[in-house]
C-alpha cells in the first residue's frame, strides 16, 4: 500500500490540520509517513496546501510530484494547481460547496462532496475538512477513522477531545457522501 496525497486550500480551511491527523494515525498503525507543509505567504487566506504519503515501505522522498494517488481540494485555485500532479487513475477529492467547475482529466477519478453544507448539517462549518477526510479514506482505506480520531487528541492536545464526536460525525458523513456518489456511477 502506498498512499500519495496532496490536501489543499485556503488557510484556514484545516488543509495542515487532516494532513497532520493522517499522518499521526499512519504512525499508530506502524506504517511509514510524512507531512510536507507548504505556506502561502498569508497565515489566514493564503494558500496552503500539504503533502502526506503513507506507506507499507520506506519513504525515499516526502515530496509528490506528479504521481500522487489523490488530491484532497478545498478551493478553485487548489483545483486548478493540483489535478495535474495526479497520476492516471488518481482520485480527485473535490469540495462541491466551493468548486463548480468539474474536472478537466478525463483519466482520474473525480468525487464531487458539498462538504461545507455537509459540516453546517452537523453543527459545525470548521469541520468541512474533516467531511473531506472521511471521503478520502473511505476511497483509500489509508488509516481506520479510528485511528484518526485516536490521534486527534495527541494532535490538538486533550482541550480539544470535547469535539471527537463531531469529527467521528465529520468523518462519517464523508464516508457516506463518497458511497452515495460510488453507487450512481
Amino acid at each position: 500500500m502506498l498512499e500519495k496525497v496532496i490536501m489543499a486550500g485556503f488557510g484556514g480551511q484545516g488543509v495542515m490540520a487532516i494532513g497532520k491527523l493522517l499522518a499521526y494515525a499512519g504512525m499508530l498503525e506502524d506504517k511509514q509517513v510524512s507531512w510536507l507543509p507548504s505556506y502561502g505567504p498569508e497565515m489566514r487566506g493564503g494558500t496552503a496546501n500539504c503533502d502526506v504519503i503513507v506507506s507499507e515501505k520506506l519513504i525515499g522522498s516526502p515530496i509528490i510530484t506528479n504521481d500522487a494517488t489523490a488530491a484532497i481540494v478545498m478551493n478553485l485555485p487548489s483545483m486548478d494547481k493540483f489535478e495535474s500532479h495526479l497520476a492516471p487513475n488518481g482520485k480527485l477529492i473535490i469540495n462541491k460547496s466551493l468548486i463548480e467547475k468539474e474536472a478537466t482529466r478525463d483519466d482520474i477519478l473525480a468525487y464531487y462532496i458539498d462538504a461545507n453544507e455537509i459540516a453546517m448539517d452537523i453543527g459545525n462549518s470548521k469541520a468541512a475538512n474533516m467531511v473531506m477526510l472521511g471521503a478520502y479514506l473511505e476511497l483509500t482505506k489509508a488509516v481506520k477513522p479510528e485511528s484518526i480520531i485516536k490521534a486527534f487528541t495527541k494532535v490538538f492536545g486533550e482541550s480539544k477531545a470535547k469535539f471527537i464526536p463531531l469529527n467521528e460525525e465529520a468523518l462519517k458523513r464523508g464516508a457516506e457522501a463518497v458511497k452515495k456518489q460510488a453507487t450512481l456511477v
